[in-house]
């Protein structure tokens, strides 16, 4: 009986190990996160601003978790491809929406009906960077600085065209003839590199699009550069001034990208996330290699990220109203 008794007291002792080690698998597989590759989905596709930006997050991500960071460009109908795919995968924390201006805020301004809420379906991780625009023209414009092009657009109302990639860098359009008082058109194109050849080619009187996209051709002589829509000028193009000294006081402008997940995430791992995001955008390596893009990195949590989105969503909105934009 006794070595019976011993049996049960082992069993029953083996038993509460199980179950304690039932009870506490949750805990340990939270602290462990992330514990397999994790994917970033963009909305664009390879070169992009918001794609640079994804590929080094990636890799300092799997720097400092030790798992893998895949990178999927899901580009396409402005955005929906992509915001689809996340918010469709499982909510757990290993699929990252690295979005920007256009997706998380433009769009909400633009659009009548969205196939997603850009504030309550997902849950701010933090801002990643910003970039300034930068307005350039064609070298044969009648307007040599930025002070011309509004004093020409002005004695020519409805005359002077301004090209844009996005929907972003129209509405950046539409905040400049709001700033300045005057009446431009608005002519799409399918990406900045669309836009900037009939820039030059002077289909377009001018043009906004990111640094990297502008510096190349400026540097060749092929287009222009009249003025960076940024609070101070760009390392990377220390000669062209601020819109602030080209004659336009205050008027600022830029694409940013920032990472989010699906609102549905439990809080422990969209807090780690965030946590593991802040880490790399306030380092010194991340500093330099946004400034060799002439961007810079925004280092705000979850908190600033949703009060960031919700007044660009706001100033988009007014802008929207103001220029009578037709919504989508």
């Amino acid at each position: 009986m006794a070595f019976h008794g011993r049996t049960t007291l082992r069993a029953l002792a083996g038993a509460s190990l199980v179950a304690l080690g039932t009870t506490l698998a949750p805990a340990v597989q939270a602290q462990a996160f992330p514990s397999k590759t994790l994917k970033f989905v963009v909305p664009f596709g390879p070169g992009s601003g918001t794609d640079t930006s994804a590929r080094y997050f990636a890799r300092k991500l799997q720097d400092l978790t030790g798992q893998s960071v895949v990178v999927e460009n899901k580009p396409g109908a402005n955005g929906f491809i992509a915001v689809k795919q996340v918010l469709s995968a499982p909510a757990d924390g290993y699929t990252v929406f690295i979005g920007s201006n256009s997706t998380l805020a433009v769009n909400a301004a633009l659009f009548k009906e969205l196939p997603y809420d850009p504030v309550k379906d997902f849950a701010p991780l933090t801002m990643m960077m910003r970039s300034p625009a930068m307005l350039a023209t064609a070298p044969q414009a009648p307007f040599a600085d930025l002070k011309g092009l509004v004093s020409y657009a002005k004695a020519h109302p409805g005359k002077v065209n301004f090209g844009a990639g996005s929907a972003g860098y129209q509405l950046m359009g539409e905040l400049l003839n709001d700033s300045a008082g005057v009446q431009t058109v608005h002519v799409p194109f399918k990406g900045a590199g669309e836009t900037m050849t009939a820039l030059a080619a002077g289909t377009v009187d001018y043009a906004f699009a990111e640094v990297t996209a502008v510096q190349e051709l400026a540097k060749g002589g092929r287009v222009k550069v009249l003025a960076v829509a940024a609070d101070k000028r760009v390392a990377t193009s220390p000669d062209v001034p601020t819109a602030s000294e080209a004659g336009l006081p205050g008027f600022e402008a830029y694409t940013w990208v920032g990472a989010m997940v699906s609102s549905k995430t439990p809080p422990a791992e969209t807090a780690k996330l965030a946590e593991l995001f802040t880490t790399i955008s306030k380092m010194d390596e991340t500093r330099a290699f946004y400034e060799r893009l002439g961007a810079t990195p925004m280092t705000g949590g979850p908190a600033q990220m949703h009060e960031f989105q919700k007044n660009e969503i706001a100033l988009w909105k007014r802008i929207v109203t103001q220029a009578k934009v037709p919504l989508q």
